[in-house]
């Protein structure tokens, strides 16, 4: 799974899904187990990512650490303020679940098509 691949597919979970921005979104929605997925940037602080390890652990939500920081996430989501933490509530058109589930296949695997 490329970076690429990824931006595209957050992209278009924001043009097509139910995606919402913001931490405490996405604490609530990881203590209820409501999100199907929640993305955090690599610069998140650390209260908040803890929090969310935690909450998305006891919720089997999938959590995934964007490798870009909060500036990079915004761009591709297209907006013009810093995303912490995103929610996808529902991807839309996006392939995103997939490529994680197949990312997660890969290395359990050991495997991968590099």
């Amino acid at each position: 799974m490329s970076d690429v691949d990824i931006d595209k597919a957050i992209a278009t979970a924001v043009k097509t899904g139910k995606v919402y921005f913001g931490a405490n979104f996405a604490i609530q929605s990881a203590k209820t187990g409501r999100a199907k997925m929640i993305i955090i940037a690599s610069n998140c602080p650390k209260e908040i990512r803890s929090d969310l390890e935690y909450y998305c652990k006891i919720s089997k939500v999938p959590l995934i650490v964007y490798k870009g920081s909060s500036t990079d996430l915004a761009m591709v989501c297209g907006k013009p303020f810093v995303i912490s933490a995103l929610t996808i509530r529902e991807p839309g058109d996006s392939e995103i679940l997939r490529l994680v589930e197949t990312a997660e296949t890969e290395a359990e695997s050991g495997g991968g098509s590099e």
